[in-house]
């Protein structure tokens, strides 16, 4: 069975190697720049517009919502999605193989990504269907079919489906559980097989409760597990304030030198910079993907526009805010200052552990290294924990609309897709965390490309909504 398992992990590297190289970068940065322009750099001119809508009316109690769910809600459930364990082991990894120049790179992406968030959700808002009994559904499977009325169209949602219900619903919240057995595995010793029971378990509650009742718990968790990751992220930076212009220093540095601190040519050393910064900054803040367009399309908002600025504020929430204080965190305390990554030497770490390393410096700075090291751990499998089980309560309702599209909203086929959903959930806790992750990208990245070929196709409808007259 290993294997087998071995075998297969080297397969799905080769597939994702090529794809993240070439496929992915030219997509990402192509479909951003391409809105970018179209919208009059839109992520720019109403930024200022999305936050006002984003914070102006910030509640925690939204209610029960008929017909849809509030624009905070949807909002809340996008985060909840991209914010997950590719903000701190995703981020960290691509720090690891790619250099602290990778995180400039996730940053571009973000900023193009604003854009493509922004196209997203205009077109989820524009193309979403209401049936007779006031339910919603709407994402890319109904704007893929708007762009191309015939068989193409159809293919391409059907495609799409397939993708997102793997992707997402399976494969994706095994990477989750994952990242959370193993952190608390390390933490406090305790088998990651017995995590994943209790995070199945709270999932399939959730589950069962629809949409409202994810709506609800997204609202309520969202706030308070960034809040908690950026107190933590206040005591890296007062504790090591005098090497943050390292820090930032480092990141710009090795954008366009990575080879001076992986090793390499220049050639090779770019293309791992750029390439993590690309496929980790997807996985991060899902901008392109067409995954968080499913919560936008349910946001009751007075027209399309209005939620695509809320949209924007998402992805710059959570890479701009919540993975930017992973980089504070993880360059400041193991690169910067003669760390011990200074060299580029991994010294024994892997991107799971990098950052409870990294606080277990902080807080030994206060208490003795044992215990510093001990309250780092459990902090960061807090942290870990509220990232990775909200990301598993939002990619499993996507996965669910396109379950649904797939084969109907029977009660059956529902009940089906959830008894195997928490199967992945639980299954995600136990195997190998490099074949986990490597199997999320590849499928990840196959809902790119038709999601990509239907913003292209609509970007008309997109460019009217951003550049109307207020």
């Amino acid at each position: 069975m290993q294997a087998f398992l071995d075998s297969l992990l080297k397969v799905v590297q080769t597939i994702n190697m090529y794809t993240a190289d070439y496929i992915l970068i030219v997509l990402l940065v192509g479909v951003g720049v391409f809105y970018t322009i179209k919208t009059r750099f839109v992520q720019v001119r109403c930024f200022g517009e999305g936050m006002k809508k984003v914070f102006g009316k910030f509640s925690l109690r939204g209610g029960k919502q008929e017909g849809g769910i509030s624009s905070f809600q949807a909002l809340a459930t996008a985060i909840a999605a991209q914010v997950g364990t590719g903000n701190i082991v995703g981020a960290c990894g691509a720090i690891l193989i790619g250099g602290p120049g990778a995180i400039f790179w996730m940053w571009i992406i973000a900023f193009l990504g604003m854009a493509t968030i922004y196209a997203e959700a205009v077109l989820a808002q524009k193309t979403r269907e209401v049936d007779a009994d006031g339910n919603v559904s709407g994402g890319p499977v109904y704007y893929m079919k708007k762009a191309f009325n015939n068989n193409f169209g159809k293919f391409l949602a059907g495609f799409f489906a397939v993708a997102v219900v793997l992707a997402l619903g399976f494969m994706g919240c095994m990477v989750q559980s994952n990242s959370i057995g193993s952190a608390f595995n390390t933490a406090l010793g305790i088998p990651s097989w017995i995590v994943g029971i209790i995070v199945a378990a709270l999932a399939a509650f959730i589950f069962l409760g629809g949409i409202n009742r994810i709506a609800s718990v997204t609202e309520k968790m969202v706030p308070i597990m960034a809040g908690l990751y950026l107190i933590g992220g206040l005591i890296v930076i007062i504790c090591r304030i005098q090497f943050i212009p390292e820090t930032f220093g480092m990141i710009f540095k090795y954008a366009f030198m990575p080879q001076a601190i992986i090793g390499g040519g220049i050639g090779y050393a770019l293309k791992q910079a750029i390439s993590q910064g690309a496929k980790r900054g997807l996985f991060s803040n899902e901008a392109g993907m067409g995954s968080t367009p499913h919560a936008h399309a349910l946001a009751k908002v007075d027209k399309a526009h209005d939620q695509g600025v809320v949209a924007m504020i998402g992805v710059f929430i959570d890479t701009f805010v919540v993975l930017t204080i992973t980089a504070i965190i993880a360059i400041s305390t193991l690169y910067a200052g003669n760390g011990p990554l200074a060299d580029g030497i991994e010294a024994g770490l892997d991107k799971t552990n990098m950052i409870q390393v990294a606080m277990g410096n902080i807080f030994s700075i206060f208490m003795s290294d044992a215990i510093g090291v001990k309250v780092g751990a459990i902090f960061v499998a807090i942290c870990l924990a509220f990232f990775a089980f909200s990301t598993i309560v939002s990619w499993n309702l996507f996965g669910k609309i396109n379950f649904q599209y797939l084969f109907g909203k029977k009660k059956v086929s529902t009940a089906v897709y959830s008894i195997l959903a928490v199967l992945f959930i639980f299954l995600g806790s136990c195997l190998s965390n490099d074949l986990v992750w490597e199997l999320t990208d590849m499928f990840n990245y196959l809902m790119v490309i038709p999601n990509a070929i239907a913003l292209f196709a609509l970007h008309k409808l997109v460019s009217a909504e951003a550049n109307q007259k207020k």
